[in-house]
């Protein structure tokens, strides 16, 4: 690993040379597992994973074999052409889901771009009222920024795509009242991340089926965060803990933990209408499912069902959530989300000041809300890693609430 420059060092290049978006808390420069590496020597738990990207932790050495073997045979080739591994993760991606033979996919590079290929298929109906939840995160470019409901990342760029109506998050009534025959899609993650990882209410996501049934809307499925098992499936519209009946969307996306670290997003569409919408010319992409990207997301999935990953790391996450409320700590107010991605809910605003004792500590984990830390780690985190943590829970509690 490499220890020729600082922190510091990095971090004054990373100012004159990147634009100011960022605000990098430390430079890794390595990765095995569930720990990283600073440039400065110290080593982290990872319990975010990169935004809930490495499911596999970092360079699990099946996932590395494979990319690596996959680009010394064939790179990129765009898509004027089409490659084995490109179809055959289409194929399993449609397996997973459990589609018909009206299933079809589209592959892309990031969790924005397939809600794009989403917002697409959505204003082809020819309906541009669309529905989303107050509290969504659906990504940075216009017409998934046109979905994502805080203000400050919107407000600068409008005005944005479509005629989207934010509606109170998990209020059947404010649902039933928004649907009518001009709505093109209904757009929820079942469970949002970056709103604060808060699981829908029960009954919710089966009610918006009816209701899109009903007019004639398309249900879209965010699972960028959610899906290729971080909640304990391999997507969150089909955990029974979060959805009681059997939801099929029209279209499902994903993304981040596809790949595993590799860039790579899916648009899923599920039913013979969402299928048909886009066409020829109607969509593109130069780098989207391209043969090593394709590859790293094929690995992942075999890597997840040969190991067993979804139910194990789920086991050692609801471990971890009843030891952290055991701790009986008065800065914990409770605890959400599903399988492995999880939110320790605060009593008081100081979610900021636990992210930052924790890092100091050698944990990494994200101040999601002011008041909620959310987990998002490996899959393959063990238990013994998890209780080291815990452990360190109330000394870094006591350090946020002294400040």
């Amino acid at each position: 690993m490499s220890r020729e420059q600082s922190n510091s060092q990095w971090s004054q290049r990373y100012a004159a040379s990147m634009l100011g978006v960022f605000a990098p808390l430390a430079t890794l420069v390595e990765g095995r597992g569930c720990w990283v590496w600073d440039a400065d020597g110290r080593r982290y738990l990872d319990l975010f994973s990169g935004i809930a990207v490495n499911a596999l932790g970092h360079a699990h050495p099946a996932w590395v074999e494979a990319v690596a073997n996959q680009l010394a045979t064939l790179g990129h080739v765009s898509n004027f052409f089409a490659s084995p591994p490109q179809v055959e993760l289409a194929e399993k991606l449609l397996a997973l889901a459990n589609a018909d033979t009206h299933g079809r996919v589209f592959l892309s590079n990031s969790g924005t771009e397939a809600m794009e290929a989403a917002v697409k298929m959505a204003l082809r109906t020819g309906r541009p009222r669309l529905l989303a939840a107050e509290g969504s995160f659906h990504g940075r470019t216009l017409g998934a920024l046109a979905l994502t409901s805080k203000e400050v990342y919107r407000k600068p760029f409008e005005p944005l795509p479509g005629e989207v109506e934010f509606l109170p998050f998990g209020n059947v009534d404010a649902l039933v009242s928004a649907v009518d025959a001009g709505v093109g899609a209904i757009v929820l993650e079942v469970v949002q991340g970056e709103g604060g990882v808060k699981p829908l209410p029960p009954g919710y996501l089966e009610r918006a089926r009816e209701l899109a049934d009903g007019v004639g809307a398309l249900l879209i499925v965010d699972e960028v965060q959610t899906g290729i098992g971080r909640t304990g499936t391999w997507f969150a519209h089909r955990n029974p803990a979060l959805v009681q009946g059997p939801v099929v969307p029209d279209v499902v996306t994903l993304a981040k933990g596809l790949g595993a670290g590799f860039p790579i997003g899916a648009t899923l569409a599920l039913s013979e209408r969402a299928a048909g919408l886009l066409g020829a010319g109607d969509h593109g992409t130069t780098f989207g499912g391209n043969p090593p990207a394709a590859a790293a997301a094929l690995a992942t999935l075999r890597i997840i069902e040969s190991e067993g990953l979804i139910a194990r790391s789920a086991a050692v996450m609801d471990r971890l959530m009843a030891d952290v409320g055991a701790l009986d700590h008065p800065l914990v107010a409770g605890t959400r989300g599903a399988g492995s991605l999880r939110a320790i809910v605060l009593a008081r605003p100081v979610a900021p000041r636990v992210a930052t004792a924790a890092l100091k500590a050698g944990f990494i984990v994200n101040a999601v809300a002011p008041d909620a830390i959310r987990l998002a780690p490996p899959l393959i985190l063990t238990p013994d890693q998890a209780a080291g943590f815990v452990e360190a829970l109330p000394a870094l509690f006591d350090s946020a609430t002294s400040a």
